[in-house]
Parts: C-alpha cells; structure tokens; sequence
C-alpha cells in the first residue's frame, strides 16, 4: 500500500499565524515552494497560505504585506491527512475539497506537503487524470 508518506515532500515549514506576508514570501523564496502551511501557537494547522493569496489577497488590494499576517489570510477549515493513510485517501481528500496542496501530519507534527508536482512523480496516469478531472473540472465551473 502506498501511503501519504510515501509520496510527500519532506521538509515541510509552518508559517506562525503571526508572522508578516513579507517573512512568508522570503520564506517562500528560501524554501522554492509556492505554499506554506499556516501554524497557531501550539503548531495546529489554522490555514495554508500561498503566494497567490498574498498577490491578490494583500497586494493587489492595496494592503501592506509588512502589516498582513499570515492568520489573517487563513480562510475556512484547513484540510490535512495523516502519514498513514493511502494515498486513494490522498486523492480523495484533495478531490473531494477541490485542493492542490495537502500538509501531511504524524502524532500531530508537520512532516511534509502533498503538492501537483509530488502527485505526478508518484502516482499512474489514469490516477492522476482522475484527480484533476475532480478538481479543475468542478472548478473551472465556478
């Protein structure tokens, strides 16, 4: 069984809530990732942030990036799956939530980041198809 372990990204970093969009765009930058999870205090998943939210959420809008935090952009109930779990869970979490990206949790600790890219490495052709028909094709009807 192939698990979410399995085909993640390892090396994964928070972003704390309280934390600027500026320190997260470097960190961004320094990391070559497009996508942070975001972290409240005890390090709980509170949000993902990602760097179209930060162009057009906050700058695109006139906001200072220096003033935002990264809280701040966290919308709605962040997704996640466990280490463990099989990566038909993988695909049907993200399917099922229209989501690109997924934090990857083991005894509640960050390990890593299920993105496209990781998706593609891993996973057969007819899999990947199958998911992105779930996802872009609803979403484009939006």
């Amino acid at each position: 069984m192939t698990t979410a372990g399995d085909i993640m990204h390892r090396g994964a970093q928070w972003i704390p809530a309280h934390e600027n969009l500026d320190r997260a765009a470097q960190l961004m930058r320094e990391l070559n990732v497009g996508a942070l999870p975001i972290s409240d205090e005890n390090e709980r998943l509170c949000g993902i942030l990602t760097d179209r939210d930060i162009v057009v959420g906050c700058v695109a809008m006139g906001h200072d990036p220096a003033r935002v935090t990264a809280g701040d952009m966290a919308k709605g109930t962040p997704r996640w799956i466990d280490a463990d779990a099989d990566v038909g869970d993988v695909l049907r979490e993200m399917r099922e939530h229209q989501i690109r990206r997924l934090p990857v949790i083991h005894d509640k600790r960050l390990v890593g980041m299920i993105s496209e890219a990781d998706l593609v490495r891993h996973l057969a052709k007819d899999q990947i198809a199958s998911w992105a028909e779930g996802v872009y094709a609803t979403t484009a009807s939006h």
